[in-house]
């Protein structure tokens, strides 16, 4: 068994007892078309049949499968006991369910978290259909407790791949400064990064047709757009927003630049007021960030101190949580908009990564960002990412 799997899964056993949640239910089908997230954490392989994968406070790792994926689930090293089937995934897991007793089984639905919803609407009714004339029917709970702690709490060498992954990031934006120059475009920028990570043998850690993601001046999108041909010039603020992924774990990082006007020195004080303001938010969220603050008290501490420069206040969150995806974990640094759900309540809790990334728009120059990944630790937080102080200058 991989380390880290056999960390996720030590983890596992440990969170069911912490939640009072006696089994873990994983139910799925053609899980390489459609895959429930958590399949990736403690499972590591896909499965073809309706299959059963079942975890225990007690520490049982079951899988009732196919008659044909058998052979490859117990190769694995995960599973305490393996069952097959041909004709009906029903009997054997009845059986399961009856002998274990289980008074709450969590499975993967949720209003929250995308990351705990991987149970389809098909597969539920499934389930349901099969559990119709037993107890067990009446003691599924969510499993998004579960989850939340299992993405979020990162193991020793999740965080080792982690790190890797951000010093390699940074790497590859040191490269950016050099190449930026007025003329070049947006789509410039973004193929000489991706260039640089097919040399470095890594891909991007989100969607290709906006990782990286790179603006320039007052006129660009600002976030989560693919970059254009529009002109980098003098007087433009740039910024990127750029993360890979290497073996299996993600970086998310975002640098800020200023292009000096013929004659500047130095940026104009609006500029570099901005980027302060910005660099000093993370700075105040960093220091209130520790375990047990939930996320939305976190978000407020670095939007309540651009607000009171004289800055709108950023429309998204503060920072969400990092790992095997961008966007991992459950408890967000957000404020508390109904379209977050109960994420910006939930208390921050040692052992997660978080991304810590406010902006704000410099009028007619453009969007002022930084983007830092730290990591909760058990009285506040360490920065992971190098820490952008100043504004990087371009000469034109």
């Amino acid at each position: 068994m991989k380390p880290i799997l056999s960390e996720k899964i030590e983890q596992t056993f440990e969170i069911l007892r912490e939640k009072n949640i006696d089994a873990w239910l994983i139910f799925v089908r053609e899980s390489d078309t459609i895959k429930d997230p958590s399949i990736d954490i403690v499972i590591d392989t896909s499965v073809t049949w309706q299959t059963a994968f079942v975890f225990t406070a007690s520490g049982g790792a079951i899988a009732i499968a196919g008659s044909l994926d058998v052979a490859n689930l117990k190769t694995k090293g995960i599973f305490t006991e393996v069952t097959g089937y041909v004709q009906s995934v029903r009997e054997p897991l009845l059986q399961c369910l009856t002998r274990l007793n289980p008074g709450k089984i969590a499975v993967n639905f949720s209003v929250n978290s995308v990351l705990a919803d991987g149970l389809t609407h098909g597969m539920y009714l499934q389930l349901i259909d099969i559990l119709k004339e037993t107890p067990f029917v009446h003691r599924l709970v969510s499993s998004e407790d579960i989850i939340a702690a299992l993405r979020g709490r990162k193991s020793s060498s999740e965080l080792k791949l982690m790190k890797r992954a951000i010093a390699e990031t940074l790497m590859l934006i040191d490269g950016v400064t050099r190449f930026i120059r007025p003329g070049k475009t947006e789509f410039d920028v973004a193929d000489f990064l991706k260039r640089q990570m097919e040399k470095l043998g890594v891909g991007p850690a989100w969607d290709p047709e906006y990782c990286p993601s790179v603006f320039t001046g007052p006129e660009s999108a600002g976030a989560h757009a693919g970059p254009t041909n529009r002109k980098i010039a003098p007087g433009h603020i740039v910024n990127i927003d750029f993360g890979i992924k290497l073996e299996g774990y993600a970086s998310d990082l975002q640098r800020t630049w200023y292009v000096l006007r013929r004659g500047e020195a130095r940026p104009p004080g609006e500029v570099t007021r901005g980027f302060n303001v910005i660099r000093d938010s993370i700075k105040k969220a960093a220091a209130f960030l520790k375990p047990g603050a939930p996320g939305h008290e976190v978000d407020a501490v670095a939007r309540e101190y651009i607000v009171s420069h004289g800055y709108s206040e950023y429309p998204h969150a503060l920072g969400h949580q990092i790992g095997r995806i961008a966007h991992d974990g459950g408890g967000l640094l957000a404020p508390k908009w109904e379209r977050y759900g109960n994420l910006p309540f939930m208390p921050v809790e040692a052992g997660q990564v978080y991304t810590l990334e406010p902006r704000l728009t410099v009028e007619g120059f453009g969007v002022a960002t930084i983007e830092e990944e730290v990591v909760v630790t058990g009285e506040g937080c360490r920065f992971l990412s190098r820490p952008q102080t100043k504004l990087w200058i371009v000469k034109s």
